[in-house]
């Protein structure tokens, strides 16, 4: 009974030993595999940071607004019964547009201005029997307030008249006509629209942090979808001196002018303020900045020799430049387009990874190559 307890304890060891030993060897074996196990390098585009000259802009948008510009209605209603300008016609200040029916007022108007005469020698009479005692001093101020009163008929008569004829009050372009001969207006009817075209306005918002880098005469840049690639030129006239409490920005107004007629009021329009060019800029392209929870970060390539007395995988294999990048926090001042202009972190001379940072972390060998993959086509492709 003792032989067999023992030998079975004896089983147990030698199993538990195998079992351990196998282990341990596993761990020794798998250890000197990754040990030895080559460092992986990753492909990626790298680029060395070039201190260049940068033009900062500010971006904006907003809606074209003419200097001057109304929709002729008019003031009393009435029949139309002449027009005297086209849907499109240039108009001059002054000029008649519309008449409308004014025979009831042009026949009031005679008849207050034929009693004129009679009223106007009544008081001169009244003053001068005043004179001779022949009449109270009630009578002549009785004559007075007849003639002032007929004189202000005549007066009313003639402004009701006036604005029966509807005149342009600046110089511009007609818009579509919407009223016909012998219709009916209402007071207010929409007639056409006025418009001064030869100089437009624009108001756009800026964020009270960039008030400093604008002022009244700064040229600026627009750009229009209906002529994309031609930019128009205008300038700042004017800064609201209130910035918005609600929101922190600043409105702000330019004229553009438009002496070759393209553009129109309404238009959707972008701008860009020019502001002075600053010399010896570090750009990166944005693709190369990696957004983190600690700030941005780039990765900054450098080289590294293999390690002496290390064993070459090649017999008389010669020594090939080991490629190490490594996480660097930088801080962006501003972006534009395709690169953002650095202020911190990076140095002229330095070179960058530019694309494929998505596997890489801090220390990871890399393999550099090129690739045009990010290059701007020609042309969309169509689909």
């Amino acid at each position: 009974m003792k032989k067999w307890t023992l030998s079975m304890l004896l089983l147990v060891v030698l199993i538990f030993g195998s079992v351990i030993g196998f282990n341990l060897f596993k761990q020794k074996m798998m250890g000197e595999y990754f040990a030895n196990m080559p460092v992986p390098s990753y492909p990626v585009t790298t680029m060395e940071v070039t201190p260049k000259d940068w033009t900062p802009r500010i971006a904006a948008i907003g809606f074209i607004e003419p200097i001057q510009g109304i929709d002729i209605s008019n003031e009393s209603s009435g029949i139309v019964r002449a027009i005297h300008f086209e849907s499109g016609q240039k108009v001059k200040a002054g000029d008649v547009l519309l008449e409308l029916d004014a025979d009831v007022e042009k026949a009031n108007l005679r008849s207050a201005q034929g009693r004129v005469h009679s009223v106007e020698a009544n008081l001169k009479r009244t003053r001068q029997l005043l004179n001779r005692g022949s009449v109270s001093q009630g009578q002549l101020d009785e004559a007075q307030a007849s003639y002032q009163e007929l004189i202000g008929q005549v007066d009313s008569l003639k402004a009701t008249i006036a604005r029966r004829t509807i005149r342009a009050p600046f110089d511009g372009v007609m818009g579509i006509r919407n009223a016909f001969l012998g219709q009916y207006l209402n007071a207010g009817t929409d007639i056409a629209r006025l418009e001064d075209s030869s100089q437009f306005r624009i108001r756009f918002t800026i964020p009270q942090t960039r008030i400093a880098d604008i002022a009244v005469g700064q040229a600026l840049n627009i750009f229009v979808d209906a002529y994309p690639a031609t930019p128009f030129e205008g300038e700042v006239t004017a800064i609201e001196p209130q910035v918005n409490p609600d929101s922190g920005v600043v409105q702000v107004q330019a004229s553009i002018p438009n002496q070759d007629g393209k553009l129109r009021s309404g238009m959707f329009a972008k701008l860009d303020v020019q502001l002075p060019v600053q010399h010896e800029q570090i750009l990166v392209p944005q693709t190369a900045i990696n957004f983190t929870l600690y700030g941005q970060t780039v990765y900054v390539v450098s080289k590294q020799q293999p390690e002496e007395g290390k064993e070459k995988e090649k017999p008389n294999a010669e020594d090939e430049t080991v490629y190490i990048a490594k996480q660097r926090v930088i801080e962006v001042a501003e972006r534009e387009d395709d690169y953002a202009r650095v202020v911190k972190g990076l140095k002229a001379g330095e070179v960058i990874v530019t694309t494929g940072q998505v596997r890489l972390s801090n220390g990871s060998h890399v393999k550099l190559v090129e690739d045009d993959a990010l290059d701007t086509p020609e042309s969309a492709p169509q689909l």
